[in-house]
């Protein structure tokens, strides 16, 4: 047998903190070594953290990231290991690449080829392609390796590095975000990956939250066969050190007749360099540590998952010490409330009851049951006073005008100021609690409701929301049950509902996925609703909205297409569907 120890370092980075992700390095690199690892691999663009963005236009990051490298090259001179490190390479352009080094040395530097330019990445606005793909033979075993998307393309470097090169095992770092259904995807195309190339095949992805993303982690390993051997905790930091018995490998190719017909055909596109590295000694032949499959939690509980770690390291790598949140007693703010004691811990979220005289006894009582469940303060202001100044001094200019939005938007720019003046005055984060449904429909106050520095569940549609309150309350009631049950409403004119100005939210969230993710035809949606002036006044309300989705405050991206990044619309815009 041939037995190599692979070690995963599924860490998670932080945009520009390049010291702190190098001590993280250097931390996995003694771990690796303590469990006598023969190789370590760590994420994508670890030492500068992902995405960089413009970042890589300063030449002073470029070269403290390039200082990071070369440190950790100094570092590992005492442990006999392969490892794989990403970083920002200059030459003559930049590049998304990693370092190979063993013993200090620096044996080869793999420039990632295929360089994703859709959704939320935007690698070719800064990143110049590789070219050439890298075998390593390492303790008799041919290694290839690439980056992330290197590995989606069926005829990627992958490819050519298992049936031209000869590669045994096909390691890939990644940076690869969390969105709902993405991660049975990945290990149904890493599965095949391994499968058709009969080869070792093992991913580490990033973990943490970076502004709107969040990476899942949820490394993975498979086998010849395509079997998953491994994977680590998703949402977490994780690291897993095992043994791979290579030989399995060699067997299985022997058996398969296509291959060789293959190999006799296929040249490969990319040039082949080969690197052999500290002799051919064979490692130890015993199966010491097999892998480990952490469990693959449901959509919902990873959704939630999500939210809370997006929602930490926002905080928490920006430097925000404590939250406050406009609790209104809905389900909105509730389960942001919810995310907040998770992710922070209830000590460091803040709670403010803002009543007007719309605002229902209930309201208030839930609110502070909810409080009390959280085990977060709370603060009760009412707004009422304010808004009969605000009424009064408007009194002239609006003679003869009756109640409407305008006045219902009053009482939440009321809210927004007092929130923002709590902000200012004791270094809190506002988190806002506005949903998916309500900022594709404009269904919020711009400077009120909106008004925060970070949206959690800026991309959970509503119907969404109320799964995952349940979920909250699978053990205990978290969330007090009269909050989940009663109609939703803004409380901002008597008997309001907000089906007065939205269709029920299980037709109306079809029809945002529909339109907003999917962009399906106007045909397909009302074929599918049955109700096409519904299906216009829904669209129309999205389109019209866009101005304010502008001016809102980054949040979370859990779907398939979120607003922002994702899906970038003009403003100024006369096209219908």
């Amino acid at each position: 047998m041939r037995v190599l120890r692979f070690a995963l370092a599924q860490i998670n980075t932080t945009v520009g903190d390049i010291d702190g992700n190098l001590k993280k390095m250097k931390d996995a690199v003694v771990r690796a070594s303590d469990e006598n690892a023969d190789v370590l691999i760590f994420p994508e663009l670890t030492i500068p953290g992902y995405p960089p963005e413009d970042l890589v236009y300063k030449a002073q990051f470029i070269d403290s990231n390039i200082n990071a490298l070369k440190e950790l090259a100094d570092f590992t001179s005492s442990y006999d290991m392969l490892i794989f490190a990403g970083f920002i390479d200059r030459e003559d352009d930049i590049y998304n690449a990693a370092a190979v080094l063993h013993r200090g040395n620096l044996v080869d530097i793999y420039r990632k080829i295929y360089l994703p330019n859709y959704g939320v990445f935007d690698e070719k606005r800064y990143f110049a392609s590789g070219s050439t793909i890298p075998i390593y033979i390492y303790k008799n075993v041919r290694i290839g390796y690439n980056i992330c998307e290197d590995l989606w393309y069926p005829d990627g470097p992958g490819h050519y590095q298992a049936s031209v090169g000869d590669a045994e095992v096909i390691l890939n770092a990644s940076a690869s975000p969390y969105q709902t259904g993405k991660q049975e995807f990945r290990e149904k195309m890493y599965s095949a990956r391994a499968g058709d190339e009969i080869a070792v095949l093992m991913n580490c992805n990033l973990i943490g939250g970076q502004d709107e993303l969040v990476f899942d982690g949820t490394s993975t390993a498979y086998d010849e066969t395509g079997s998953l051997i491994a994977r680590l905790e998703p949402f977490s930091d994780d690291f897993q050190c095992f043994d791979i018995n290579v030989e399995t490998v060699f067997l299985k190719r022997l058996k398969d007749i296509r291959r060789r017909e293959r190999k006799t055909l296929q040249t490969s596109p990319f040039p082949i360099k080969e690197f052999q590295i500290g002799g051919k000694q064979l490692p130890s032949a015993a199966i010491e540590k097999p892998p480990f499959v952490n469990e693959l939690a449901d959509e919902t509980s990873s959704i939630y998952r999500a939210l809370v770690l997006g929602t930490r390291d926002y905080m928490n790598k920006n430097g925000f010490k404590d939250a406050l949140i406009a609790v209104s007693g809905g389900i909105d703010s509730a389960l942001v409330a919810a995310i907040a004691a998770e992710a922070i811990g209830p000590e460091r979220v803040h709670g403010i009851y803002l009543p007007s005289r719309f605002s229902a006894s209930i309201s208030g009582e839930d609110a502070h049951l909810l409080a009390k469940n959280l085990g977060i303060d709370m603060h009760e202001l009412a707004i009422q006073p304010l808004f009969e100044d605000y009424l009064k001094t408007l009194e002239a200019p609006f003679q003869g005008k009756p109640f409407d939005t305008t006045e219902e938007n009053l009482q939440s720019r009321i809210r927004g100021n007092i929130i923002m003046a709590l902000s200012n005055k004791f270094n809190w984060l506002v988190l806002t609690t506005g949903n998916k449904s309500e900022m594709s429909t404009g269904y919020a106050t711009l400077y009120g409701d909106m008004a925060g520095g970070f949206a959690v569940i800026k991309d959970v549609l509503k119907t969404v929301v109320y799964r995952l309150a349940d979920y909250i309350n699978c053990e205990n009631e978290v969330i007090p049950r009269r909050i989940i049950d009663r109609p939703p409403s803004a409380e901002l004119r008597p008997d309001q509902k907000d089906t007065d100005s939205l269709p029920e939210y299980d037709i109306l969230d079809r029809i945002i996925c529909a339109y907003v993710e999917e962009d399906w035809s106007l045909e397909a949606i009302v074929k599918d609703i049955g109700d096409e002036g519904l299906v216009k006044r829904v669209m129309k309300l999205i389109d019209r909205s866009e101005y304010k989705r502008r001016q809102a405050p980054p949040g979370i991206k859990i779907t398939p297409r979120a607003f922002g990044r994702d899906r970038r619309m003009p403003i100024t815009n006369r096209y219908q569907a």
